[in-house]
This record gives structure tokens, sequence and C-alpha cells, in this order.
């Protein structure tokens, strides 16, 4: 395939649609890239040799007219001396040096066309290559969050399934026993100053009760006297 065939094809092409249409548009993206930068090259390439032919051309022209300015001077001096044959020679010459920078100038200026062309072609080129670029860095990072989000619902799949969960469940299990365990630890175990406050307070209702005691066995006792007496 011809370097401006390729170059058509590829400014005409819609990446857009193309990535739509891939099985896997990532390696398509890169494939593009490559080719872009193949062509880009060949062109770049091809501008120079034709630019390099430009400046030979305006070297030849100037050239040219140099010697027919140099012949026209020549014929002038002939036919001041009388010698018009020499003169007429030396015309000859000038015109045909003439006509052939004419002829380089033309082609110069189809060279200068032809540059101006790859110059476009080049610079076309060039920002669908960096449109190419920014498509394939925008895939880059969509496939990256991609592969992460998969990562993701990979680890929350494995995390309900129902071995996770009955690890959970068992660690659970151990962490609420662990406690009961802690509550028991000194349940039903007093300090021994809470110990002897409750004591004191047990030994009052105690004397308390005694006393009550004492007191209605001294009436009973005091009251069987009295019948006996009477």
């Amino acid at each position: 395939m011809g370097i401006f065939t390729r170059f058509r094809d590829i400014i005409s092409s819609n990446i857009n649609a193309m990535l739509d249409k891939a099985e896997d548009p990532e390696k398509l993206i890169r494939l593009m890239i490559r080719e872009m930068e193949d062509t880009l090259v060949e062109l770049k390439a091809s501008c120079a040799g034709v630019m390099a032919d430009a400046k030979k051309i305006q070297r030849q022209m100037d050239e040219a007219r140099l010697r027919a300015s140099d012949w026209e001077s020549k014929a002038e001096l002939a036919v001041s001396k009388g010698r018009d044959d020499l003169g007429r020679e030396a015309l000859i010459e000038k015109r045909r040096l003439t006509d052939r920078a004419d002829g380089l100038e033309k082609e110069l200026s189809e060279n200068n066309v032809l540059v101006s062309q790859y110059h476009d072609d080049i610079r076309q080129l060039e920002d669908k290559l960096g449109s190419a670029r920014e498509k394939q860095r925008l895939l880059v990072k969509r496939h990256i969050h991609a592969a992460r989000k998969m990562k993701a619902q990979e680890e929350i799949r494995r995390m309900n399934g129902s071995e996770a969960i009955l690890k959970f469940e068992e660690l659970e299990n151990r962490i609420e026993r662990m406690e009961a365990e802690a509550e028991l630890v000194n349940y039903g175990i007093k300090t021994t100053l809470d110990a002897e406050f409750e004591n004191l307070s047990v030994d009052d209702d105690i004397e308390k009760e005694l006393r009550s005691l004492k007191s209605i066995l001294t009436k009973k006792e005091d009251k069987r006297q009295a019948n006996t007496e009477a």
C-alpha cells in the first residue's frame, strides 16, 4: 500500500466507530498508532526529500540566471566591439540559460506546492495521532478501573460465600464467649471493703431483731408473773 493511500485511509477513518466494533479495542488502537507513526515517519522523509530537491532547484535556477546575465554582458561587449557574430552567439546562450531558469522556476513552484501539501498532511496526521494517543490513554485508564472493579466484585463474592460467613460467625461466637467469661471472672466476688460494710449493715439488723425479740420475751415473762401472783 502506497504512503498516500495509507495516509488517506488513516485520515478518513473514524477511530471511535472502529474501536466500538473491535473485539480488542486496546490492541486495535496500538496497531493504529503504530501505523500512524510509521506513516508519519515516511511522510516526513518524503517531505524532507522534496525540500532538498527544492533547494537544489533553487540553486540551479539562481546559477542559470546568473550565467544568463553574464552572457548578456558578453553580448553587449561583442556588439560594442563590432563583433555582431559573437554578440549573436552570446544572446543565443543567454536565451538558452533564461529558458532553463524559467523551467527551473516552474519546477520550484510545483515543489513548493508539494512541500506545502506535505506539511498539511503531516499536520493532519499528527492531529490524528494525538487523538489516537489520547484515546489509548483513556482506554488504558478504563481498563485499569475495570480490572480494579472486577477484583473488588470478586472479593465481595468471595466474602459473601458460606465459608467466609461461617468464619465470621465463628469469630463472633468466640468474642461473645470471651466477653461472657470476662463478666464471670468477678461475678459473686466483692472487695474486702465492700464486704466489711455489708457485714456492719447485717450486724445492725441482727442487733435490732435481737433487741426486739428480747423485749417481746420480757413482756411475756412479766405478764406471766403478774398472772401467777394474782
